[in-house]
């Protein structure tokens, strides 16, 4: 194992988070999976959905530069199955995201354009587009009368004595 750096903490907590939400939503009714609210990507659902399938996306950019091949007729993933992938995607970020060095970039289709993207902003964008749309999901079970976890980094280092 690697020693601890900001990189990994940042990545542990950001584990920590998408899978506390899952465990969180995994008590809801269907119902109140497929609540939505104005403003949010989708459904409850649909939205961890998005979430676990974009993180796949963006690790396999990072780890081999390949885009992600997510079946077009592949069924919706059950609760447990997002939290294997997002299980698999999370370690796999904390592992590689210290070794991702400034000048490495990918080919990204940036619509319709080959274009060299720094694996930087990829990282960035793993954090940036999941805690967006947890925060999505946070004010659809809000609207719900549910109260929502509490995701912030204090709650993780009381929780993990990081």
């Amino acid at each position: 194992m690697q020693p601890e750096t900001a990189l990994t903490v940042l990545f542990r907590h950001h584990l920590w988070a998408n899978l506390r939400l899952l465990e969180h939503c995994a008590k809801l009714t269907a119902e109140q999976l497929e609540a939505r609210i104005a403003g949010s990507y989708g459904s409850i659902y649909e939205t961890l959905q998005h979430i676990t399938i974009s993180e796949r996306s963006y690790f396999s950019r990072i780890s081999t530069g390949q885009p992600y091949a997510h079946p077009e007729d592949a069924p919706p993933m059950s609760m447990a199955e997002m939290a294997e992938a997002l299980r698999q995607t999370g370690e796999g970020l904390i592992d590689w995201a210290p070794s991702v060095q400034a000048e490495d970039a990918v080919e990204v289709n940036w619509r319709g354009t080959p274009r060299q993207v720094p694996k930087s902003i990829l990282l960035t964008q793993v954090i940036n587009h999941a805690t967006e749309h947890r925060e999505q999901i946070k004010a659809i079970l809000t609207e719900l009368g549910i109260e929502p976890p509490d995701l912030q980094s204090w709650v993780y280092f009381n929780e993990t004595d990081q």
